[in-house]
């Protein structure tokens, strides 16, 4: 069980990294939330031992946040 926990893991930070070589043609408010929603995953992923559900809200509130990073301060 640890193993697919572990290769869970490794396949959604693949993912992202993959995810994030197409950025050239993004904002820096799209990259923000793109690497906000990567980051958060890794850390739901790691605080929840492997969940899903952390995983995924661990990418949601890492979008928010990296969306809220850039917006502009008026």
């Amino acid at each position: 069980m640890k193993t697919m926990k572990t290769l869970a893991a490794s396949t959604v930070a693949a993912m992202v990294l993959a995810t994030l070589t197409g950025c050239a043609g993004m904002t820096q408010r799209e990259k923000n939330v793109a690497v906000g929603a990567g980051v958060g995953a890794v850390g739901g992923s790691v605080l929840t031992g492997g969940s899903a559900l952390g995983t995924l809200g661990g990418a949601a509130v890492g979008g928010v946040i990296g969306n809220e990073v850039s917006k502009d301060k008026r």
